[in-house]
């Protein structure tokens, strides 16, 4: 997908010299210009959320690092890895049947893959995976900044996915990190043109969350926007990655139908008993009217907080003339979060892989920095001490679901 309508606000402007040797190195291995002080910064933050979430395990007297792997859905997770599916439900108080069918199988699918043949417990292997797609997909978020808009973005782009409030998910045993590092990468093959890699990663996605779909309406979206643009004269590959791309969702939705007796509507039935539908808005009405009225602890104001700051800066995201693929991307997992019921402290994470809408930010952030770099330190600063604190606070001490 053509990319020349987007600004590039630093590219232009000339970094300092890293020396031939680097340069050399970069040009030989493909890697862009500074995304290794990049990365580093985010493994930086990331290992101090790490670090807070031991610390305030110790004060509380629990154990210091079970709660990266064995929080809320990480337990799932870990027995669908070591039982497969069929084998644990919940009933609720309300009298509903939960079943472990609501979890879609790539990530329990690595967890049993890797202690198959390392000697991991899965605990172990779920943090590991975890971790590991957390530095791919920070690395796939500073590439695609770099594509569109140069190093400076880039930088702040990864800086910030690092500091969000609620990126303590990328270093527990969720899912979130593994389905970002998939969307990540599968987005820049759309903006490469790599269709087919485009839509396989897709339907990779497409196999770790519920909301996979959304990869496979950005890839979809573009693939159809290039053939109207192009009058039809596309490769093959265009259309290969377009139908291979929403093929993991399908499949396993379909999957679980059967499972159920009910091939199109069983796998929306099993949501239900979570409370996990799409019901335009009203369950998220009524949550905010309550809020409003009684109260609520800390972690649902800020959820509310970071889900309205979600939908503004997805505003600002189509002010910015963003890429297709980006937008829509952004703009399904805001809708799903808007108009999608369940717990409302789980909102946040649900925003946790869509990038895009940090562009903004990002572009601020960097213009920030050229003209007041102090300003800049302590905005990134103030962001990156909440995130820490944040995170630990719902990992730890809050009582509401990740």
């Amino acid at each position: 997908m053509s990319t020349s309508s987007v600004p590039r606000s630093d590219a232009a402007a000339p970094s300092q010299p890293l020396g031939p040797p680097v340069l050399s190195r970069i040009a030989r291995r493909g890697i862009p210009e500074g995304a290794l002080p990049a990365l580093a910064l985010f493994a930086a933050v990331r290992l101090a959320g790490v670090l807070v979430v031991i610390l305030t395990n110790a004060v509380r007297g629990h154990p210091l690092v079970k709660s990266f792997a064995h929080s809320w859905d990480s337990r799932w997770y870990l027995h669908i890895a070591a039982q497969g599916y069929g084998h644990k439900i919940w009933i609720t108080p309300q009298g509903a049947v939960q079943s472990d069918w609501a979890f879609f199988p790539l990530y329990p699918g690595l967890i049993r893959a890797l202690t198959a043949v390392l000697p991991f417990t899965p605990g172990q292997a779920a943090l590991l995976i975890a971790w590991a797609a957390a530095g791919v997909a920070a690395y796939g978020v500073y590439v695609v900044g770099h594509h569109l808009y140069g190093r400076g973005v880039a930088t702040a782009l990864v800086a910030l996915w690092a500091a969000l409030p609620h990126s303590v998910e990328l270093t527990i045993a969720y899912t979130e990190s593994l389905f970002a590092a998939l969307a990540v990468w599968s987005l820049y093959c759309v903006l490469k043109g790599r269709w087919l890699w485009a839509g396989v990663l897709a339907a990779l996605a497409g196999l770790s969350r519920p909301s996979g779909f959304a990869v496979a309406v950005a890839v979809s979206l573009a693939a159809a926007y290039d053939v109207l643009r192009r009058r039809g004269r596309v490769p093959a590959s265009l259309w290969a990655g377009a139908l291979i791309a929403p093929l993991g969702w399908l499949a396993y939705v379909l999957w679980v139908g059967s499972q159920t007796g009910d091939l199109l509507g069983g796998y929306f039935k099993v949501q239900s008993a979570w409370d996990s539908r799409f019901d335009f808005g009203v369950g998220a009405a009524r949550f905010v009217k309550a809020l409003l009225l009684h109260g609520g602890g800390a972690v649902y104001p800020m959820s509310l907080v970071i889900v309205a700051a979600g939908v503004l800066l997805f505003a600002l995201l189509c002010l910015e003339r963003a890429p297709l693929p980006l937008v829509v991307f952004a703009g399904v997992l805001v809708l799903l979060v808007v108009g999608g019921s369940g717990s409302f402290s789980s909102k946040p994470r649900f925003l946790l892989p869509a990038f895009p809408l940090l562009i903004p930010m990002a572009r601020a952030l960097t213009r920030t920095w050229r003209v007041r770099s102090a300003h800049a330190v302590v905005v990134y600063g103030g962001l990156t001490v909440v995130s820490l604190l944040f995170g630990a606070f719902v990992t730890v001490v809050a009582h509401s679901p990740l």
